[in-house]
């Protein structure tokens, strides 16, 4: 396996943070996130949620979904999870994520048939930046 293309990317802001009931000893934080990009070219707005825990030895993971609408209203839904650690005071962190997506859109259609890579950055303020890579 191998890298591809840089297919994507997007910079937003956290919109909302919510503390979901514990599973054992592991509390989860509920994020929620707005942004604009590009995606194959296209402009789009993200929106997304993904949960995160911290692991043993400050290790972060979550688990998420976005929607990335397209300015012309194609739809693209992406899930996906990360691990990482923190870069800084919460929520400040960087993820290496991977995941998929699925479209009914022809432009994009592209995307229903590779994996994808995605380093996520999000800093103190609640600022993030993603990028995203097909994965061969």
């Amino acid at each position: 396996m191998a890298l591809g293309d840089q297919i994507g990317e997007c910079s937003g802001r956290i919109t909302a943070t919510r503390v979901l009931a514990p599973e054992g000893q592991q509390v989860k934080v509920e994020v929620s996130l707005e942004g604009r990009g590009r995606l194959l070219g296209e402009d789009i707005t993200d929106f997304g949620t993904y949960w995160q825990t911290v692991r043993p030895g400050g290790v972060l993971y979550g688990d998420g979904n976005n929607l990335w609408l397209t300015d012309d209203g194609e739809n693209v839904v992406w899930r996906g999870f990360g691990v990482g650690h923190p870069t800084g005071p919460p929520p400040a962190g960087h993820l290496a994520a991977c995941g998929s997506a699925q479209t009914e859109s022809q432009s994009l259609a592209r995307l229903n048939s590779v994996a994808n890579v995605v380093e996520y950055d999000v800093d103190a303020e609640g600022n993030y930046r993603w990028r995203l890579w097909e994965w061969k």
